[in-house]
């Protein structure tokens, strides 16, 4: 299986509220990097965004995807719920780096929509 197949696959279970399932598809020294907002570091931190940022699950499509060696780049929109109940709406640029078919980390551009 691709790394771009592996990266929608686990996204499937984002999409259900799945996380455990979605971590799975992480190595355990996994590191997210939000430009600008913050860093990352293993599952377990990343275990603890996902309670703290999906109310539920998020609502997000991809637009492209362009896989080169153990590198995957998918940009889209996404839809997050916040603490007061209001959804806001983003535009994403995701940088996935793949070690032995698992996702060992990303560098996420993240810009929220203005109405």
């Amino acid at each position: 299986m691709s790394n771009a197949a592996i990266l929608h696959e686990a996204n499937e279970f984002v999409k259900k509220g799945k996380y455990e399932n979605f971590l799975a598809y992480c190595t355990e020294d996994t590191r997210w990097v939000f430009v600008g907002e913050q860093i990352l570091t293993g599952k377990e931190d990343v275990r603890q965004y996902m309670k703290e940022f999906y109310w539920e699950p998020p609502v997000f499509t991809v637009d492209t995807t362009v896989e080169e060696g153990n590198f995957v780049i998918v940009t889209g929109q996404i839809t997050l719920k916040d603490k007061e109940g209001n959804y806001n709406q983003y535009d994403y640029c995701d940088v996935w780096q793949f070690e032995n078919g698992k996702m060992a980390g990303v560098k996420a551009y993240v810009i929220e929509k203005k109405s």
